[in-house]
Parts: structure tokens; C-alpha cells; sequence
């Protein structure tokens, strides 16, 4: 299982202000000091965090891999396909969502025709790419058929319910996690995922590689981030094992 540090809430305080401080490169080195398998940053076409200079030194001094989160805008896939990242997550955007609030529409013709051609050229650039979708079969139908090589399933919906609704929703994004793989997709996820909920999507067999940001940024404010990340990093170790014992487990975090 891969961890993908999200780091666009540093660039958030960041902008706060306007200033130069938090520094999303410097965190960057220290998320890859705490076990980070990777680095991701969304760039918005408003330009509400993640800034262009942000990405072009992440892409000069981060030493494990850059998963670029952007819209089929073509400025912004214009700059992804000259900067080379070895990743590319193409994902929907909404002016007014203060985060993002579901997979992209794949059943929108229009959409769907923008999203062929953002994959096209961002595989001939020879970066590797990833749709951020639903998990649900016909999104992973339609990924494939478009051309993504991996898929990041939205895992909102899991980290928003409780009790047996929250089952539900883990049971759904495992079956589409392995009918995902089937297909030939390598399959990530992510969003809302935090400390107290990640386990048991990390110990999904099919699921690769994991997206977290908000919840890290969060508790790297009383433990600092480099710990903050290898906090989480362990139990994304340990997950295998709280399914395979759980009367037995004990989270070294109390959680």
C-alpha cells in the first residue's frame, strides 16, 4: 500500500495571507522523511492553494514521484504534459465546492470527449494517468474504455457514514476495488480519510494506493508533519493485520 501526501492545505494557510510561508516544497521533504511513497498537489484553475511555481519545484526536488491532481483544462494540461510528473489524476472542479465533491460525470458526452483528449496527450508526454471516479461499474466500464491506466475511487461516501451504512460503503468499494483490477486498472482511493477511518480501506487487497491530505496537514499542527506522516504511514502497515486479528488489535495511536 502506497501513501500519497496531499499537500495543498500548507499551500492554504499559505495563501491565507498571501506570503511565502508555510512552504508546501519544504513540506514536501518532510512528508518524504515520514515515509511519504509520494507527493500529490491538486492545481486548481483558480489557483486557491497550489500555485504554478509550487509545482515546477516539486518537480525539481521531490525524490519519490508527483501525482498531479488538475481538471481537462488545456493551460493547466499544457503544463503537466511539459512538466512530466509521474502521475496525472484528472479530477472534476467546481468554483464554489470548498473541496472536491464527487467523481467526475463520465456519463456527460461533453465531459467525456475532453477527458479522452486530456489522456491522450498526457500519455503521449509519457505520463501516467488516473481518473478520480465514483466506485461504481460503469464509471470503471467507462474509465477503460477511455483509456486511464489507474483510477482513484472517491471514498467520501465511506468516510461520511456510520454504523451499518459505513459497512455498506466499505463492502462497495472493495467488490469495485477487485472488479477494478480485473479489468487491468490499477486502483487508488481517497478522500476523507483519516486517521480514525483509513484501516480498513487500507487493508483492502486490491487497493494500491491511498490519497490523504486534510486529516495529516490537521495532525501535523501538534506533532509536526514528518511524524504526522509516519503515524499514518503505520497504519497503513499495519491494516493487514486488524483484519486478520481484530479481537486481538490495538492501534498504536489509541484509535
Amino acid at each position: 500500500m502506497r501513501l500519497y501526501v496531499n499537500i495543498d492545505h500548507i499551500a492554504t494557510v499559505r495563501q491565507a495571507r498571501r506570503t511565502d510561508e508555510p512552504d508546501p516544497v519544504r513540506a514536501a521533504v518532510l512528508a518524504e522523511l515520514g515515509g511519504a511513497h509520494g507527493i500529490t498537489v491538486h492545481l486548481r484553475e483558480d489557483r486557491r492553494h497550489i500555485q504554478d511555481r509550487d509545482v515546477r519545484l516539486l518537480m525539481e526536488t521531490v525524490r519519490t514521484g508527483v501525482n498531479l491532481e488538475l481538471a481537462a483544462s488545456s493551460e493547466i494540461l499544457e503544463m503537466a504534459c511539459d512538466l512530466k510528473p509521474l502521475q496525472a489524476t484528472l479530477v472534476p472542479e467546481n468554483r464554489q465546492e470548498v473541496t472536491t465533491e464527487g467523481g467526475l460525470d463520465l456519463a456527460n458526452q461533453g465531459h467525456a470527449r475532453a477527458l479522452a483528449v486530456a489522456l491522450d496527450r498526457l500519455k503521449e508526454a509519457g505520463v501516467r494517468t488516473s481518473l478520480f471516479i465514483d466506485p461504481d461499474i460503469q464509471s470503471l466500464e467507462r474509465s477503460l474504455e477511455l483509456g486511464a491506466e489507474a483510477v482513484e475511487l472517491h471514498t467520501g461516501e465511506y468516510a461520511n457514514r456510520r454504523g451499518d451504512e459505513k459497512g455498506r460503503e466499505l463492502a462497495r468499494l472493495a467488490e469495485m476495488a477487485r472488479a477494478g483490477r480485473a479489468m487491468g486498472l490499477a486502483v487508488h482511493a481517497g478522500h476523507g480519510l483519516t486517521y480514525e477511518n483509513v484501516m480498513p480501506v487500507a487493508a483492502v487487497t486490491h487497493i494500491e494506493e491511498l490519497n490523504i491530505g486534510h486529516s495529516i496537514i490537521s495532525r501535523s499542527v501538534f506533532v509536526g508533519l514528518e511524524a504526522a506522516v509516519r503515524e499514518m504511514s503505520d497504519l497503513l502497515r499495519l491494516a493487514p493485520q486488524m483484519v486478520a486479528e481484530p479481537g486481538r488489535w490495538i492501534s498504536p495511536l489509541g484509535f
